[in-house]
C-alpha cells in the first residue's frame, strides 16, 4: 500500500454523505461538509478538494458499507480511478474505543482516522460486476418471495377445523396470492439461471462448485455472490471466518479456559445453507460420510462434525475455483 498524503472519511446515509479530509501528517481537519448522495454531490466534493488543492491521487477514501446506499460512491470511484475501501460498521465502531454521543460529523471523522491509524492493513476495495450485483438483488428477491408463500400457506391450517362459510371468505383470495407467489419465484429462478449462463466466468464457477458434493445450485449461486465471483477472499479460511465456521480459541491466563467455537458475526443464510449441503454431503459422498462415522465413533458432538464438514465443503469449493477444475472423489479410486 502507497503512503497517501490525505485521507477522507465518508458517513454514508440515504440521501447525503458526510465527510472529513484530513492531512496524514498531522491528522488536522482540512475539509468537512455534507453533500447530496448523488453523482452530482460527489462531483462538487471532487471540485472543493481540487479548490483546497489536493489531488484525489494522494487521497485515500474511506467509508461505511450500508448496502445499496454506497453503491453510487463505489461506481464513481470505481470509474475514476480513485483508491477507497469499504468497511464494516461494526470494524469502525469497535475501533473508536469508548465514545460519548454521535453525529454524522464526527462519524466522518473518525472513519477519516481509521483509516489513517490502520494504513498499513489498508485493503482497496473492488466493486463487483453488474451480473454480481444482478444476482444479489434476484437471490434477495427470491428469498423474500419464498418467505412470503410461507406466510400465506399457513392459513391453509385453518381448512377443516373452521366452518366452510369462514374459510370460503379468504380461500380464494390466498391460493391466488400463492399461486403468483410461486410463478413469481419461478420467474426469478429463470433469471439466475439466464444472468448465470450469460457469463463464462460465472457459469464456470458455478459448473465447478457442483462438482462438489453437497453444493447444489443454490449454495453455488450465494457462494459466488459472498466472495463477488472469488474477488474478495484470498482463501477458504478467510471465508470460513466470514461464515461463521472457523474455530477460534477462548482462553486468557490461567483462569479463563473457555470452549474453542465459532463466532456469532456471520452470513448465518449462507451457514444454514450449508449445514442443508453437508447434511447431503455425508449421504452421497464416501469420504465424508466415513469422516462423519469415524467422528461420531470417537464421542465427538454432531453440531461440532458438521461444523467441520462445512469447513471441508469451503475449502473443496475454493480448491476447484483455483485450479480450475472439477472435483475428483479420490475415494472411488481406492483399492
Amino acid at each position: 500500500m502507497k503512503n497517501y498524503a490525505y485521507y477522507i472519511g465518508i458517513d454514508v446515509s440515504k440521501m447525503t454523505l458526510d465527510f472529513c479530509l484530513i492531512d496524514a501528517s498531522s491528522a488536522e481537519t482540512l475539509l468537512q461538509g455534507k453533500i447530496d448522495n448523488t453523482k452530482k454531490g460527489i462531483t462538487s466534493l471532487i471540485r472543493k478538494m481540487a479548490a483546497k488543492k489536493v489531488s484525489t491521487s494522494e487521497t485515500f477514501f474511506c467509508f461505511e458499507n450500508t448496502g445499496v446506499y454506497s453503491v453510487p460512491l463505489s461506481i464513481f470511484l470505481s470509474e475514476k480511478g480513485e483508491d477507497y475501501m469499504e468497511v464494516a460498521a461494526l470494524e469502525i465502531k469497535k475501533s473508536k474505543g469508548i465514545t460519548r454521543g454521535k453525529t454524522d460529523k464526527t462519524d466522518a471523522r473518525d472513519i477519516a482516522l481509521y483509516s489513517l491509524r490502520n494504513k498499513d492493513k489498508l485493503k482497496l476495495s473492488i466493486i463487483p460486476s453488474k451480473e454480481i450485483m444482478t444476482l444479489k438483488v434476484l437471490v434477495s428477491e427470491r428469498k423474500k418471495t419464498i418467505k412470503s408463500i410461507k406466510s400465506f400457506s399457513m392459513g391453509k391450517e385453518n381448512i377443516g377445523f373452521l366452518p366452510d362459510e369462514v374459510c370460503n371468505k379468504w380461500k380464494e383470495g390466498n391460493s391466488q396470492i400463492v399461486k403468483q407467489l410461486k410463478d413469481y419465484k419461478a420467474y426469478l429462478e429463470r433469471q439466475i439461471e439466464e444472468v448465470v449462463r450469460n457469463c463464462d466466468y460465472l457459469n464456470n464457477q458455478k459448473k465447478l462448485l457442483m462438482s462438489v458434493p453437497g453444493i447444489g445450485k443454490t449454495i453455488a449461486t450465494y457462494i459466488i455472490i459472498a466472495t463477488k465471483g472469488f474477488t474478495c477472499f484470498t482463501n477458504a479460511r478467510q471465508f470460513a471466518c466470514y461464515v461463521g465456521v472457523a474455530p477460534f480459541a477462548y482462553s486468557s491466563g490461567t483462569s479463563i479456559k473457555g470452549k474453542t467455537k465459532v463466532s456469532h458475526l456471520a452470513d448465518k443464510n449462507l451457514k444454514a445453507l450449508l449445514y442443508m449441503g453437508a447434511l447431503n454431503a455425508i449421504k452421497y459422498d464416501p469420504e465424508l460420510k466415513a469422516y462423519y462415522e469415524r467422528k461420531m465413533k470417537e464421542g465427538k458432538h454432531f453440531m461440532l462434525v458438521m461444523n467441520n464438514i462445512k469447513c471441508k465443503l469451503i475449502g473443496r469449493a475454493f480448491a476447484v475455483i483455483n485450479r480450475n477444475s472439477e472435483f475428483i472423489n479420490i475415494k472411488k479410486f481406492a483399492a
